[in-house]
């Protein structure tokens, strides 16, 4: 099977297992490793053997105080979607010459969303401008990478549009926590609704930007709805590929897993969910002993250089059921002439899945290999991700 498939199914086990660790702040972290090493080790060996690894501990037992904590945040969501607006919780300084101004829109499905809209503070508002709206890292929140590039692109004259998405963060959606191919490419759609809007934007220069998981949900997106442009992903993952490459002995075993999760989950009254990295503030190091590609997530959102209470990196443990049967990808041809930018780094772990995406994209499409760069730091070094090509991308793309 192919590597980036292995590091999707390494990927999604990590949040399922981390949410069948012991709960509490502290053990989270502890327990997260443990977990989290057995998953670093499965990306040497099969596919087959990453699978029956989770089967093992596929059902999280519910505990009073995590079922508590669901419970509050489902009963705050009813009552009112707060923003947490704050430069404490932004993991970058907003540039003096760029205004963020908290928004708040609805999904076609009715559930209000949190952004963030970036202007340039000397933008002319009597003319239209291009706009982009930019979805967060799988797990992520619009305070970490994409107000990262929003920040930036704000200064070049985009009208830049950040999010949470659906039932995360401070957007709104029951249950909390939840993840769903359908909604989060929606999502992209819904900001797509909002940019088009305001007066000052061109409804026929709007592009998107989807990092890491996101990436997925935007090529998703574009692909149902021709009022997005243009499409970059940046260190790209598809997270429905796990459920595209399984054989069905494999399914098999990960769907009666789920299902007992679910039956779970209906006699607790409250779907499982633990987070993985701290609520309370950042680690100052890395858990002893944790290596590899988890090590790599959690120097960005277990310590301060991405962290963010609302980044918990898990979703509910059924989160996964709907990806086994929706592939993001399916008619990612279908975008075209509309053009794809796919932007990698040369040491990045998902480079594979970048390339392999790029060969199957119709053109026009371009693929960029920045030098240096690993994953994550597409999430959020502005001296490696590429913006002068971003610039330029979408402008050629818009006035093509």
């Amino acid at each position: 099977m192919k590597r980036w498939i292995v590091y999707v199914l390494c990927l999604l086990m990590i949040f399922f297992l981390a949410a069948c660790a012991s709960s509490g702040q502290q053990t989270s972290g502890n327990t997260a490793t443990t977990e989290n090493n057995k998953i670093a080790d499965t990306q040497q060996t099969s596919d087959k053997s990453a699978v029956s690894g989770q089967e093992e501990s596929s059902v999280t037992t519910h505990n009073k105080k995590d079922d508590d904590m669901m419970k509050a945040e489902v009963k705050e969501d009813k009552t009112k979607v707060t923003p947490y607006i704050t430069d404490d919780y932004y993991i970058f300084e907003l540039n003096e010459n760029v205004e963020r101004t908290a928004v708040f829109y609805t999904n076609r499905y009715g559930i209000t969303l949190a952004g963030d809209l970036y202007v340039s503070k000397d933008l002319d508002q009597s003319q239209t401008h291009s706009a982009l709206v930019i979805g967060p890292p799988y797990g992520g929140v619009k305070e970490q990478g994409p107000g990262v590039y929003a920040n930036e692109l704000a200064q070049r004259g985009f009208v830049c549009l950040t999010f949470d998405p659906s039932y995360n963060g401070e957007s709104g959606g029951e249950p909390r926590h939840l993840s769903t191919p359908e909604i989060f490419s929606e999502d992209f759609s819904a900001g797509v609704d909002f940019l088009g809007t305001l007066d000052y934007v061109d409804r026929n220069q709007i592009g998107a930007i989807g990092i890491c998981g996101s990436g997925g949900f935007a090529i998703s997106a574009a692909a149902m709805d021709t009022r997005i442009k243009a499409v970059v992903v940046a260190a790209m993952y598809d997270i429905s590929g796990m459920g595209v490459s399984m054989d069905n002995d494999m399914r098999a075993r990960m769907l009666d897993g789920m299902a007992q999760q679910r039956w779970a989950d209906v006699d607790a009254g409250i779907p499982a969910y633990q987070r993985n990295y701290p609520k309370d503030a950042p680690l100052d190091e890395l858990p002893e002993g944790m290596e590899g590609t988890n090590a790599e997530w959690w120097t960005f959102y277990g310590l301060k250089r991405g962290w963010h209470p609302n980044s918990g990196g898990t979703f509910i443990n059924t989160s996964m059921l709907p990806f086994m049967n929706f592939s993001l990808l399916a008619h990612m041809d279908s975008i075209s002439p509309r053009p794809i930018l796919f932007i990698t780094g040369d040491i990045a772990h998902s480079r594979g899945m970048s390339e392999e995406f790029y060969a199957a994209a119709s053109e026009p499409k371009e693929l960029l290999i920045v030098e240096g760069a690993m994953h994550i730091d597409l999430y959020d070094d502005v001296t490696k991700i590429p913006f002068d090509k971003l610039e330029n991308f979408f402008i050629d793309a818009f006035n093509g």
